[in-house]
Formats: structure tokens, C-alpha cells, sequence
């Protein structure tokens, strides 16, 4: 992944934090019991943190949260939203933090931003003993057939190794990176497949779709095209839902590795 591309984002940091799904209870309950502890009072990094979404609802568990972003928009808004947790400028493939220096790593919707390569020995050099590295996704569930409909759209319109479902051609289902995740020497892996949904306005969900960097890196020169795609989408969107809100449908896939 390229680091423009990841760094699309941060021209779109509000529109990001208010539309992006967050995350079910049961996921953190699942990480808890995969990891071996709490998450109250454990020594927690999120990174690619972004607005923070993943990050706050780790410190509303009672983790001690630090978050580390690469891109400064996206830091100024978590920095905005949770003025209280430290907020670390860097990423994963060069973590800017001690060695066993922490109990739990996280990675909500970042890790496939990161070189596995360098990224994976760089999590577990700041891991303590015993500690865990945790990698979760939001995958459109594409068993609902609107769902799947909307995802053959956006691979038109946007080409077809993309998408703004949480998956692609090498992702298509969740459960795909359990099987792509290197196997790290000396540690063991473990997954969870949580289905959730989330029911918002259309207005939401269209914003949600653009937020996503596949539409972010057209840039100005794609403006128009957007526009028109969301606009298609919206008047599609209203046969399907004329009280205006849409049930989006995801399957939180989560990953934990103990080192």
C-alpha cells in the first residue's frame, strides 16, 4: 500500500470520524479472551490510530491508551476528540516506542497499510512476554444481497481491485487474512468472526463510502465522478430504503496474535 495513498485520509479527517462504523461490544470481549487479560489498566499502543475511533472505545474499556498516526489531520482530530491520550506521529513499520514496552497492540483497519515484513517484528520488539498484537477489520457483509450489489458498483466505478466495503479481490470474505497473516516464529494466532450491524441515515452511509481512500486519492480531478456515483447511489438507495436509513451490515474480523 502505497503511503500516499494512506495518507489520503487527512483531507477528509471529520468526514471520516463522523461516518466510519465503529466497533460491537463483543469484539473487545473477544480480544480480552483471546489475549489472556483485561483491558482495564493494560498498556495499550492503537496504531494508525486515525481519528481515534478504535482508540476511544479502548479507553472507555479502561486500557491505557497511546496512539500513533502517521498523518497529521487525522491526528489533530483524535487529538480533538480525546484531548487526554497521548498521541505518538509515526507508524507501524518503524514504531517510535520502547522495546516490552507494551501489553497490547492494536490495529483497527491499519495493518494491511504496514510492510508485514517489518511491521510484525516491530510489534513484537514492543510487546512484552506474553504479550498480544490485535488486528481487526470491518468487512461489508456481501451475503446480503444489497450489499453485494453495491459492492459490484463501486469495482465498476472505481476499478476492480477497489472498493469501500473493508475487502478486496485478495480479502474477498471475512476469515481471508486469517489465512494471508505470516505465522510468527514463537507466538500463536487466533480468530474471531464477530457479525454487527448499525443502522444509520443514507446521508451517513454515502459519507462513510466516500471516506474511504479509494474515492480519496482521485483527488479534485475526480470530483465530478464522485459526485456523480454518490448521486447514482442515493436515488438506488432510496428504492431500497424509502424511511431513509440504511442497516449496514459488517463482520468484524479480528485477528490476535500472543508473543
Amino acid at each position: 500500500m502505497s503511503t500516499a495513498r494512506a495518507l489520503s485520509f487527512d483531507r477528509a479527517a471529520a468526514q471520516y470520524a463522523a461516518a466510519r462504523p465503529d466497533y460491537p461490544a463483543a469484539l473487545f470481549d473477544a480480544v480480552e479472551e483471546l489475549a489472556g487479560r483485561p483491558l482495564r489498566g493494560a498498556r495499550t499502543v492503537d496504531i494508525g490510530a486515525g481519528t481515534g475511533i478504535a482508540t476511544r472505545l479502548l479507553h472507555a474499556r479502561g486500557a491505557r491508551v497511546t496512539a500513533v498516526e502517521p498523518g497529521p489531520g487525522m491526528a489533530a482530530e483524535l487529538h480533538r476528540t480525546l484531548p487526554s491520550v497521548p498521541v505518538v506521529r509515526g507508524d507501524g513499520n518503524r514504531l517510535p516506542l520502547a522495546t516490552a514496552s507494551a501489553d497490547l497492540i492494536t490495529y483497527a483497519q491499519s495493518w494491511h497499510w504496514t510492510d508485514q515484513e517489518r511491521s510484525m517484528p516491530e510489534a513484537f520488539r514492543v510487546l512484552r512476554p506474553g504479550g498480544a498484537l490485535a488486528l481487526w477489520w470491518n468487512v461489508s457483509d456481501h451475503s446480503v444481497p444489497w450489499i453485494a450489489d453495491q459492492d459490484t458498483r463501486l469495482r465498476r466505478h472505481l476499478g476492480a481491485d477497489n472498493s469501500a466495503h473493508g475487502s478486496s479481490p485478495a480479502s474477498p470474505v471475512p476469515g481471508s487474512r486469517f489465512r494471508e497473516l505470516p505465522r510468527p516464529a514463537g507466538g500463536s494466532l487466533a480468530q474471531r468472526l464477530l457479525p454487527w450491524s448499525r443502522k444509520v441515515p443514507v446521508e451517513t452511509h454515502l459519507a462513510n463510502l466516500a471516506s474511504h481512500s479509494a474515492f480519496l486519492v482521485l483527488g479534485t480531478a475526480g470530483e465530478e465522478a464522485t459526485r456523480r456515483f454518490l448521486a447514482a447511489e442515493r436515488a438506488h438507495l432510496a428504492g431500497l430504503f424509502p424511511n431513509g436509513t440504511v442497516e449496514e451490515r459488517y463482520v468484524a474480523d479480528l485477528i490476535v496474535v500472543i508473543r
